[in-house]
């Protein structure tokens, strides 16, 4: 099972890059954008690959969701989930030193 620290995301000064890497910090957040990566998923096959449960699924995925990573659709009664167009790009120039990469 993969265990999850209560990551505040909302600390002093977490905004922009800092806020981001602090929301795909946490394992189990970490464990839905690798499942995501390949494919979009229903919630219910996420629940398969990411052993916690529902409830905190629910969570994890709602804080991803706010910080933009995640994109959510609706079909019937179950939701799709994938990574956003830019997820795997915001998270790249988050990382410290990617201006000045990007720049030189």
């Amino acid at each position: 099972m993969v265990e999850s620290s209560e990551t505040d995301t909302t600390l002093p000064g977490a905004d922009g890059e800092v806020a981001l890497l602090i929301a795909v910090a946490d394992p189990i957040r970490w464990a839905v954008l690798e499942a995501l990566a390949d494919a979009q998923r229903c919630v219910c096959d996420l629940q398969e690959r990411v052993p916690v449960p529902g409830n905190l699924l629910s969570y994890h995925l709602k804080v991803l969701r706010e910080a933009g990573l995640v994109t959510a659709t609706r079909r019937g009664r179950w939701i799709d989930y994938a990574l956003a167009d830019d997820a795997q790009e915001r998270m790249r120039r988050a990382l410290p030193g990617a201006r000045t990469m990007a720049q030189a």
